[in-house]
């Protein structure tokens, strides 16, 4: 088929699905995610086999470490799939939901009511587990969704969405709600960022390249982020044994991740002797540091940071680490450099964390608690299905109800206005 026509069709089958979304209860839609789950046990085996093919094709093409990592699927991850979508299942349903109604001097009533966006457009690298996700939360939310993963991913979201149209159909749901773009042609995503008279919103997740073009490219509105260069500020008052185990973990817990901390930020009379641990630490785990001119007085042998470094999103072992003045340097230094994604303080000062959590603009501000924590299934909303680092609409991991909007709901006993 030609592939403007396979955009297309898929199109008007998802704006067609998204109509019938306010015919299907909170019973109904759990019962899919759940049949969802059960799906994913039973063709565990075949989905596994499909993923292995992904990722030896892309140890042939020598693709990053960080997006392979991400490719892959096993039992845990299979099984992290499945908890998002019970935590989904559990969440209560504000879908159609009415505030209470205020009346007016003029007499009329006004409220607003949850429904959803419409149609989603998802654009993703590597990460099969984005087709669950997605999937989940759309359902959940009302929404249809047209997905369109990556090439090297391809035969792991085909196995996946076997699960997913399965169980849409054994519950009686649109078949339509949830579709999959089958080409891996690029010209194919080209196309359907042309579509805004059926998609309300892109949702791209991958590299910043194609964010960025996405972005360029979309005639529809986008939700996003960047990179993640997340930073870690370890302040004087900091109690010690925290602030280590942090600036570790918030770095070394996993490493091709955007919550994944870059640039630690440490104030300059903070313990010397626990400085070296975490130095210590990271040598031990084969990260490569990159110091600023006061580290290497301390450590010699680690590598001078470029002014770039200060800047780049590694999603590797490698860590750009600055001892700065004070608290006001730390936030200056994330405001320069920092991508408004997740950003931490360790301290036990409340007013410096009260003053850090004010000036850090960014979607996400964790206070003695790691960055790896910047997730929406750790804040309880099942799964996300991105983060957003813009201002308008929604802001952080998007989930349930970063994916509906309100309308106004107006009433009276015929009121005319004079």
């Amino acid at each position: 088929m030609d592939i403007k026509k396979e955009i297309d069709k898929l199109c008007e089958q998802s704006l067609l699905a998204s109509s019938f979304s306010g015919k299907y209860d909170s019973k109904i839609k759990n019962a899919v995610l759940k049949s969802i789950s059960d799906n994913l046990d039973i063709n565990f085996n075949n989905i596994i086999k499909n993923n292995l093919i992904d990722v030896r094709n892309a140890d042939k093409k020598k693709l990053k470490d960080s997006m392979i990592d991400r490719l892959i699927l096993n039992k845990e991850r299979i099984l992290s799939m499945q908890d998002g979508l019970h935590q989904i299942i559990k969440i209560p349903d504000a879908l159609y939901k009415t505030t209470k109604g205020v009346r007016q001097s003029n007499g009329i009533t006004v409220s607003q009511m949850r429904v959803p966006l419409g149609v989603i457009g998802m654009i993703y690298e590597s990460r099969p587990n984005v087709t669950i996700d997605s999937a989940g939360l759309c359902i959940k939310s009302g929404n249809s969704v047209i997905l369109r993963g990556g090439s090297e991913s391809i035969n792991s979201n085909r196995a996946l969405m076997t699960c997913i149209t399965k169980a849409l159909k054994d519950n009686g749901v649109h078949q339509h709600m949830v579709q999959l773009v089958g080409t891996t042609d690029r010209s194919a995503v080209t196309h359907l960022l042309s579509k805004n008279e059926h998609i309300d919103v892109i949702i791209p997740r991958g590299g910043k390249g194609l964010i960025e073009k996405i972005v360029s490219c979309s005639k529809i509105p986008t939700i996003k982020h960047l990179d993640g260069n997340c930073h870690v500020y370890i302040d004087e008052t900091a109690d010690v044994n925290r602030a280590v185990n942090i600036s570790i973990n918030s770095k070394t817990q996993r490493y091709g991740v955007c919550n994944a901390m870059e640039t630690l930020l440490i104030h300059k009379n903070f313990s010397k002797k626990h400085i070296i641990k975490i130095l210590d630490e990271y040598d031990n785990r084969g990260v490569e540091i990159r110091g600023c001119k006061n580290l290497k007085k301390i450590r010699k042998n680690i590598g001078l940071a470029k002014n770039s470094d200060w800047f780049e999103e590694y999603l590797s072992p490698i860590i750009a680490i600055k001892v700065v003045n004070n608290l006001d340097d730390a936030i200056k230094h994330i405001g320069k450099y920092g991508s408004l994604h997740t950003d931490a303080i360790v301290a036990s000062d409340k007013n410096i964390i009260e003053k850090f959590k004010r000036l850090v603009n960014s979607s996400s501000v964790m206070i003695n608690t790691s960055t790896r924590f910047a997730d929406g299934y750790e804040y309880g909303l099942g799964a996300e299905i991105g983060i957003s680092t813009d201002k308008l609409h929604v802001r952080g991991p998007v989930g349930l109800e970063g994916l509906t909007s309100l309308k106004y709901i107006v009433s009276s006993q015929g009121k005319l206005r004079n």
